[in-house]
């Protein structure tokens, strides 16, 4: 593995819940970078009296691939550098790679411009420059190519299902092609600062930043985790967030929210009906409860005790990820169906954090990637350090059954990724990994279930 040089300000993790993201789900910036003061969380619930300390489990970091690659795509040609180790530990956005179908991979990639760039720049508003090409898995023959402007460095691309897909711009998005072509696609006033979708795509969740003041309230939002933070006074005055759930089929706004700007960088996770909200009933018991757009109320969906907060993610449309701390068992993964019945659990190692799930546009197969740390996190009660880091790896597996198909070390370290790619059809994996993208074969995923209400 390659050594991570550099130094930088220690990333706070608060309660060892950095580990358990799936994906950076609720409010709060858990995008930490060097001298950043993490918005504080709500009260953690003390364990059980009589339970004594949960069980650890340390994750393993894999030495190499536990399969070998099919395909090594070399990239430097088509003007990727690995880059310093200065951006490390900030979350920033600088490659995306994605699979167009099975066969063919868009790779886009941040371009450094001057010395500023190459010696590391902390601000993530900071503008950057992105190429972005077409690959061909099997010959590794460049094909179409392009340079973006992006305004800061966020997430900037989203893959369609129809091998379309949605790249940012300042004031909302644009739709490509393969052949890199693009188009307007929807606008809004403000500064776009990211979306979301369903797995189906059928709904999509646009933020922008507008003007206001810090005074306007998130009546709108209720009980929401924007509003628990406007309550406790940890906002600024920076603007208005303006959350606007729209049909991705014909741009219709279905609802539109208004919450203080707190540096949120994403929702609740959703489907192709509504979306969950994590609800902290007592102690150590949590509540996951589905509210369905456009909805006033909606129901209990799932019930977990966790003694950190529970972080949890939509796999595919019928397949809700919960990942917590069980007050005995340590850290867990575990599926629920959209009928509020468990579907497989598995371990987590406590030395893990800023997780980040990618999955197949059938929704059969995921593949988790995170930061592998040296020890367990609870113990980094001063902050990491990149020397605090053994390295980024990734693990694919089975949607409909947790079973892993394989995992891999990843270098150089992306930790805000994009650096990782699951195929349509869940049965190719490929990796950026040094100058080359490594492209893996997998056997046919598991046949998955689907819960119908």
């Amino acid at each position: 593995m390659a050594t991570i040089g550099g130094r930088m300000g220690r990333v706070h993790i608060l309660h060892g819940i950095a580990g358990l993201l799936v994906v950076a789900a609720g409010v709060g910036d858990l995008r930490a970078q060097t001298n950043f003061s993490v918005p504080s969380l709500p009260n953690v619930p003390s364990l059980p009296h009589g339970a004594g300390p949960a069980k650890k489990y340390l994750e393993t970091f894999p030495e190499k691939a536990s399969v070998e690659p099919a395909f090594t795509i070399p990239v430097s040609s088509m003007g990727y550098s690995i880059p310093g180790t200065s951006y490390l530990l900030r979350q920033q956005q600088l490659v995306s790679l994605d699979f167009i179908d099975e066969n063919r991979l868009l790779f886009s990639f941040h371009v450094a411009s001057g010395l500023r760039e190459r010696t590391g720049d902390e601000d993530p508003e900071r503008p950057q420059r992105i190429h972005a090409v077409v690959v061909d898995v099997a010959t590794g023959k460049a094909g179409p190519e392009i340079e973006w402007s992006m305004p800061d460095r966020r997430r900037y691309l989203w893959m369609l299902n129809d091998g379309h897909f949605l790249v940012r711009v300042a004031d909302g998005l644009d739709e490509g092609d393969a052949e890199l072509k693009t188009k307007e696609y929807l606008r809004w006033p403000g500064r776009l600062m990211w979306i979301e979708m369903d797995p189906e795509q059928k709904f999509l969740i646009a933020n922008s930043l507008e003007a206001g003041s810090g005074e306007q309230t998130a009546s709108a939002a209720g009980d929401s985790p924007a509003a628990k933070l406007l309550a406790d006074g940890k906002t600024d005055n920076k603007g208005v967030l303006t959350i606007r759930t729209v049909r991705r089929g014909n741009g219709e706004v279905v609802q539109t929210t208004k919450a203080p700007w707190t540096s949120q960088t994403s929702d609740w996770p959703m489907n192709s009906e509504g979306y969950v909200e994590r609800r902290h009933a007592k102690g150590a018991h949590w509540v996951m409860e589905f509210m369905p757009y456009g909805a006033k109320t909606g129901w209990d969906l799932v019930e977990e005790d966790s003694v950190c907060m529970p972080q949890h993610t939509f796999v595919n449309d019928s397949e809700l990820l919960v990942s917590r701390c069980d007050p005995q068992e340590g850290w867990k993964l575990k599926a629920w169906n959209t009928v509020g019945k468990p579907m497989w659990e598995t371990k987590v190692g406590s030395n893990t954090m800023w997780p980040l799930l990618m999955t197949a546009r059938d929704g059969s197969r995921a593949a988790r990637e995170s930061l592998v740390l040296k020890r367990s996190a609870e113990k980094y009660k001063d902050g990491v350090r990149i020397e605090d880091v053994q390295g980024q790896m990734v693990r694919v597996f089975d949607a409909a059954t947790g079973k892993t198909v394989m995992e891999a070390p990843v270098t150089p370290i992306y930790d805000g990724g994009g650096n990782v790619a699951v195929s349509p059809s869940g049965k190719r994996v490929a990796i950026l990994n040094g100058s080359a993208i490594q492209v893996y074969e997998l056997p046919a995923p598991a046949i998955r279930a689907v819960d119908h209400k």
